[in-house]
């Protein structure tokens, strides 16, 4: 049991949030609310000053502080150049991991220590265990008794450590999900049951860094156009797109064939797209070697029962094993293959429950 403490909550728009603010509030804490601002589009379909009216009615019903946070420079240097670099060079970079390891665990929980917080809380769906608390499953964990650990969230659906795969011990330290044990059915529910404000809005199926702005537009503020071919197995050019930048692996939406096709190379040099069927043994990986991975606990020992996720909503996690470890690369080796995966996109190793480590896919 936790004491009571000073808790700077991140609370967007949504209910998630809402619901760990009310949750800390009810054990007895000091909740602050803070909200984020990082980006901000002079386009109509930016929805972050209404999410900032969103918030602030929720804060104000919980009867809580709410402070606000301009990280829009952070997030420009941190997220979004990353973003236009990646899809620049072919690969589709994961926006929701880095906004996690750079922004929110970071920047923002930064400024929460020097304003005197002794924590911050966040909505996501995973679990914390602390030094010497029992790994579930684990019938020996004296090695791992100095270090923190993060598991899956009891919701397998809405289960979010594969964004958080990129937090180190100090963040994890500093940090608390009041949801983990809950289903997201069960945080509307409560939700509506005291009432809040914002029980019944949708939940956002948008990437956090762009909201509800499509992806191509985005890049186009940055990436002009350049069209060229769309190219089949054969060679064959099939039509003309308007920059393989805006394409990624598996992508079959925005071609404009008019027949089945998903891209399965994208060539930067020439600028061609090419395109196979959907079972193509192109579209098939047995292996993925990963670069800049990072270890969540360190000494952890590797268990031979690992599974991995290349996607996020990949359910259930594919058998894996490690077969090849020299500096910061690691060459993992698929039981069985895995259809569309994308350079730049992050790969996740659990051991079971327990979520080891992060890795881009190269």
């Amino acid at each position: 049991m936790i004491g009571k403490m000073k808790i700077l909550v991140g609370l967007s728009w949504g209910v998630d949030s809402a619901v760990a603010a009310y949750l800390l509030k009810e054990q007895g804490h000091e909740v602050v609310a803070g909200f984020m601002k990082n980006y901000v589009s002079e386009e109509g379909n930016c929805t972050t000053y209404q999410d900032s009216i969103d918030a602030i009615k929720v804060a104000e019903y919980l009867w809580i502080e709410i402070r606000a946070y301009d990280l829009q420079k952070e997030y420009q240097e941190k997220i979004i150049d990353y973003i236009f670099e990646g899809y620049q060079r072919g690969i589709t970079p994961n926006p929701d991991v880095l906004c996690n390891s750079l922004i929110k665990f970071d920047v923002f929980l930064q400024k929460a220590l020097a304003e005197g917080f002794d924590k911050i809380a966040t909505g996501h769906y995973a679990q914390i265990l602390g030094p010497g608390e029992e790994l579930r499953g684990k019938e020996n964990t004296d090695s791992n008794s100095e270090f923190f650990h993060l598991l899956r969230g009891v919701d397998e659906i809405k289960d979010q450590s594969y964004f958080l795969s990129g937090l180190d011990q100090f963040q994890l330290s500093k940090s608390i999900f009041p949801l983990w044990a809950m289903r997201k059915s069960e945080v509307r529910d409560l939700a509506e049951r005291i009432g809040l404000p914002n029980a019944k809005r949708r939940d956002s199926q948008w990437l956090c860094f762009i909201w509800n702005i499509p992806i191509r537009e985005f890049l186009m503020k940055k990436l002009p156009p350049k069209s060229w071919a769309i190219k089949t197995l054969d060679g064959k050019k099939v039509w003309e797109h308007q920059g393989a930048y805006y394409f990624t692996i598996g992508q079959k939406q925005g071609l404009g064939l008019n027949f089945k096709a998903y891209v399965y190379r994208i060539d930067i040099a020439e600028n061609t797209v090419y395109v196979c069927d959907k079972d193509a043994e192109e579209l098939q990986s047995r292996e993925c070697l990963l670069k800049d991975w990072h270890w969540i606990a360190e000494e952890y020992p590797v268990w031979s029962q690992l599974v991995g996720k290349i996607r996020y909503r990949q359910n259930p996690p594919v058998a894996c094993e490690i077969i090849g470890k020299q500096w910061s690369d690691l060459q993992i080796r698929f039981q069985d293959p895995q259809w569309a995966v994308a350079p730049g996109q992050v790969f996740v190793l659990y051991d079971g429950e327990i979520c080891l480590w992060g890795g881009i896919i190269s």
